[in-house]
């Protein structure tokens, strides 16, 4: 006969649902902290089924909770079982059940099935509490013609309770389930169940227990059959004798009328050793048909759990800078995490940064870190950040294979500006000029979804504020003038600049001067020449030859009079003569001509 292990194996809140496929007893659910479990429930057969008796079976029955005070529920988990291949509808306590998860198996010799259900019942009994609780709505009597013939005609529940209580010391409790059998072909021939638990971490052996929810053995059938673990046989006597381990009883209550079912537990204290990561489960039946359903072990342990989250990345535009938001937490653990516990910082492989925990992180606890790195130039923009905390394995931890944290990020690139020229106008004095570089907009770049501003300082472009309000018809005061432009793409925006540059332009020279103070060309004004070149010199002759006035960029434009002459006086009406000297590299000859004074 062959019969597998079935344990929970509890992660806190991690749990599953949905009908189970497979039958092997496996890891289901895992408890970390003040934690301990417990069993109850009941047979529906109304003794012990043989060939003979009973003919019928009960379709309800009832089981006692009774934790203690300052015990409180964490998980209930609800299992029925019974002949062929299921009832999974029933009722506890008048509430109706549909399975949640199912196991099925076969007997060897006779070809028969038999099934398990499940249900979390964690709301149900988190509601009632200590007390009388009933299943029922579970007949399974049309199939006793057919499994009466070999004894196997059998139904049953049992719930399993996870609870808390502070003070328990810190423990690991693992929940394990699935449905096996050992069914020896004939009698005399044994057959052997081995399973393996996985998932432990023994750091303490003290007060370890393991507790078996097991269906169909009998109490008067005892041929080669026993329960070892890690190759020493189990036993409980007088309850449980070591060569009928299930036989029909119920070590919590200290029950043995629990026909046909068997919710054990036993002290495994010196059968277990600090270290262990695994332990293995034997059953050996002669005779006896037995099916495991679940296993729970509970182990004294006193250990961190690093763990941590990536909760967000932020990026710089045009930048390699990358600002990471993480969480190192301590959550499923049973001792606090030290504070210095390395944490390393990975860009697709490459080491980017490092830090360490600052503080004690106590169980259930966790500390968030806010940390700039750099990504180097190799790494393309699309690239996988991950975090590793205790990354050399300093800190012994309860699991060490969940130490890391990974997320995808991009570098933020904006739109490729086109190169710009920079711009020259006339120089209007004191290197002032009136710009238009509107064009300058279409032309940056070739992007059809960017969106272009100017503005006077990088500053003002990278913060996207204040722009030229008109890039056609801009005047700079002085130059030469930077001017910097924002290329706003889809994910983030470019900045490139060009400058404005003067030149002195050729002066134009308005020859006519009608010095009569109407307030019109009442001087001789030449435009482009006062505040450009600032060097330049000024003659007027008359036809004579002779010079009357001379000016420069300091002295008033001529206004009609001769300069120094006796009484100031002014000129008369008639063509004057006029050389003007630049004193500019660009404009290294004079320029000359006649003007026309009138009064």
């Amino acid at each position: 006969m062959r019969i597998k292990l079935l344990c929970f194996y509890s992660v806190l809140f991690c749990l599953f649902s949905g009908i189970s496929f497979g039958q092997d007893i496996a890891l289901y659910n895992q408890f970390f902290g003040r934690y301990d479990f417990t069993f109850f429930g009941n047979t529906l057969n109304p003794d012990e089924n043989t060939y003979m008796y009973p003919n019928y079976m009960l379709t309800s029955s009832s089981a006692d909770l009774n934790l203690v005070s300052g015990d409180v529920i964490e998980k209930a988990y609800l299992y029925w079982a019974g002949s062929g291949t299921g009832d999974f509808d029933v009722k506890l306590n008048g509430i109706d059940l549909t399975a949640q998860r199912t196991f099925t198996t076969t007997q060897t010799s006779s070809g028969y099935t038999f099934f398990s259900a499940f249900y979390d019942v964690t709301p149900i009994v988190t509601a009632q509490g200590n007390g009388t609780y009933t299943l029922s709505d579970l007949d399974l009597n049309a199939l006793i013609p057919t499994y009466y013939l070999n004894a196997t005609n059998f139904a049953g529940w049992a719930i399993i309770v996870v609870y808390k209580n502070n003070t328990l010391p810190l423990n690991v409790l693992n929940i394990y389930d699935g449905l096996e059998n050992l069914s020896p072909p004939t009698p005399g021939t044994i057959d052997y169940l081995h399973i393996t638990l996985s998932n432990l971490n023994v750091i303490d052996n003290q007060d370890a227990k393991i507790g078996f929810l097991a269906w169909e053995g009998d109490r008067n059938i005892a041929v080669s059959e026993s329960l070892s673990i890690n190759g020493n046989v189990l036993g409980n006597p007088p309850l449980n004798p070591s060569n009928n381990a299930f036989n029909g009883t119920s070590t919590i209550i200290g029950s043995s009328t629990l026909y046909n079912m068997d919710l054990d537990i036993y002290n495994i204290q010196n059968n277990i050793q600090i270290g262990d990561t695994s332990a293995e489960i034997q059953l050996t039946s002669g005779q006896d048909f037995v099916m495991i359903n679940s296993i729970v072990t509970k182990l004294n342990s006193q250990l961190p759990d690093a763990t941590v989250t990536i909760d967000q990345t932020g990026v710089e535009c045009n930048s390699r800078n990358v600002a990471v938001n993480y969480t190192v937490s301590n959550i499923n653990a049973t001792d606090f995490l030290p504070a210095g516990t390395t944490i390393t910082i990975y860009a697709d492989g490459i080491i980017v940064g490092t830090n360490q925990t600052q503080n004690d992180i106590q169980i259930g606890d966790s500390e968030t870190f806010y940390q700039f790195v750099t990504i180097p130039s190799g790494i393309s923009l699309n690239f996988t950040i991950e975090i590793i905390v205790d990354q050399p394995g300093l800190v012994t931890e309860l699991l060490e294979n969940n130490n890391n944290a990974t997320m995808t990020a991009t570098l933020a690139v904006g739109p490729t500006p086109n190169p710009l020229d920079d711009l020259v106008s006339c120089n209007r004095g004191y290197t002032e000029g009136l710009f238009d570089f509107s064009a300058y907009e279409n032309t940056v770049t070739s992007d059809p979804n960017s969106t272009v501003t100017f503005h006077e300082s990088q500053v003002e472009a990278n913060a996207g504020v204040n722009p030229i309000a008109d890039p056609s018809n801009y005047m700079a005061a002085t130059t030469p003038k930077q001017i910097f432009v924002r290329i706003n793409g889809p994910e983030c925006f470019t900045t490139t600049s060009f400058f404005l540059t003067v030149k002195p332009c050729p002066p134009i020279v308005y020859n006519a001067v009608s010095a009569n103070g109407d307030g019109m060309n009442d001087t001789f004004h030449i435009e482009g020449l006062r505040d450009v070149f600032v060097n330049y010199e000024l003659y007027i002759y008359n036809r004579w030859g002779r010079e009357i006035w001379k000016g420069n960029n300091n002295t008033p434009e001529w206004d009609g009079y001769v300069k120094d002459g006796i009484g100031n006086t002014q000129a008369p009406d008639g063509t004057y003569f006029y050389i003007l000297y630049l004193n500019d590299p660009d404009y290294p000859k004079p320029l000359n001509g006649y003007l026309y004074l009138n009064h």
